[in-house]
């Protein structure tokens, strides 16, 4: 069961208190930049954990400034579409609401999901500005996705090139290592494991603990088949959204 810590005061809240309720996320996010984004993407987190635990969920967005640039970022980095939250009132039959702020977003009634900054580190020759990052940071948008998700969405993040160097190598590595398990029969996620890994999302989403189960999957002896690490990496690219799959058939 997925627990939130609710920023109005610190404590722990069941995200879906009603089984099977319709459940609204709500992303508050005006400008397009790096901290919008990453709010957008917590609220992604949400939809896709709630869905992974068989809850209704529709996810919205909210704000008033590019809101355009917004959403074709959001698709970029893989996340689920959000509907317009000027064009839907209260009381739709929910029942919850989560809402996603950034640091500096608003205080709207409800449980609040909060969003610690995001910036781009400044290039050699310009000042860094919000959303307007140092020349090709990531050519990839998948390493943009897992450079936000390996720290708490509670502690700030400067986008610099050793963070997007390292979660560049970290997707190329695990991209290769899910096509080669893929040549092996297939196993199913040990419980143990699947137990591990839902345990950390529910917690808080504590993404960073689901990355490092995945560490460990990978560096596991030959206790554990490769066929078993590959569902495990696709049952958690479920959550984490960063297409682990998408070399599957390429030349080894």
């Amino acid at each position: 069961m997925l627990r939130i810590i609710d920023a109005r005061n610190g404590e722990s809240v069941v995200a879906a208190p009603v089984r099977r309720g319709l459940t609204r996320v709500e992303a508050h996010a005006s400008g397009y930049g790096s901290g919008a984004l990453r709010v957008l993407l917590v609220a992604d987190l949400l939809v896709r954990a709630l869905e992974l635990g068989g809850t209704p969920v529709f996810a919205l967005l909210t704000g008033e400034r590019e809101q355009a640039e917004l959403r074709a970022g959001a698709t970029a980095l893989g996340m689920h579409p959000f509907e317009d939250g000027r064009d839907l009132g209260a009381g739709v039959g929910e029942a919850q609401i989560l809402h996603v702020v950034g640091a500096d977003g608003p205080s709207p009634d409800g449980v609040r999901v909060a969003v610690a900054p995001a910036e781009w580190a400044a290039g050699p020759e310009e000042p860094g500005t919000d959303g307007v990052p140092a020349p090709d940071p990531a050519p990839d948008p998948a390493v943009l996705r897992l450079a936000l998700l390996s720290t708490p969405r509670t502690e700030p993040v400067l986008l610099d090139a050793a963070v997007l160097g390292e979660a560049h190598d970290t997707l190329v590595r695990w991209r290769r290592a899910v096509a080669d398990w893929a040549r092996r029969p297939s196993r199913p996620v040990p419980e143990d494991v699947r137990g591990r890994l839902r345990t950390a999302w529910e917690d808080d989403l504590d993404m960073p603990e689901v990355l490092r189960v995945l560490r460990w999957v990978a560096d596991a002896g030959p206790e554990l088949p490769d066929g078993a690490r590959f569902e495990t990496y696709a049952y958690a690219d479920r959550l984490l959204g960063l297409e682990l799959t998408r070399d599957l058939g390429a030349p080894a």
